[in-house]
């Protein structure tokens, strides 16, 4: 990817140029060509964009306190998984037993 022309961009102007592609795909107004093109491009724009993000989840500290000095004391951020993939990384859901649901109340 040290080619692409995605490189020399900004996370920002990567990101209004990928919702600028959306915008023209959704429009439908282009060719199957262009159309294809576009969609390419989008694609190359977000995994740059993907890839800026990572790295600076890398430079991200959390800063845990100051030491006897007053000098900040951090360790590396590490993200918790998020999206519906966390509810299924341990596996299968618990199902309650019949009595671990409460009362039955008759409507």
């Amino acid at each position: 990817m040290s080619d692409s022309p995605c490189d020399n961009l900004t996370f920002d102007q990567a990101l209004g140029e990928l919702e600028q592609a959306v915008r023209d795909l959704e429009d439908g107004q282009l060719s199957l060509e262009e159309a294809l093109g576009r969609y390419e491009r989008g694609i190359g724009l977000l995994r740059h964009c993907y890839a800026q993000l990572r790295q600076a989840e890398q430079k991200v500290l959390l800063l845990t306190g100051v030491d006897g000095e007053g000098q900040p004391v951090t360790q590396p951020f590490e993200p918790a998984p998020a999206g519906p993939d966390v509810a299924k990384a341990d596996g299968k859901r618990r199902r309650k037993k019949d009595d671990e649901e409460g009362p039955v109340i008759p409507f």
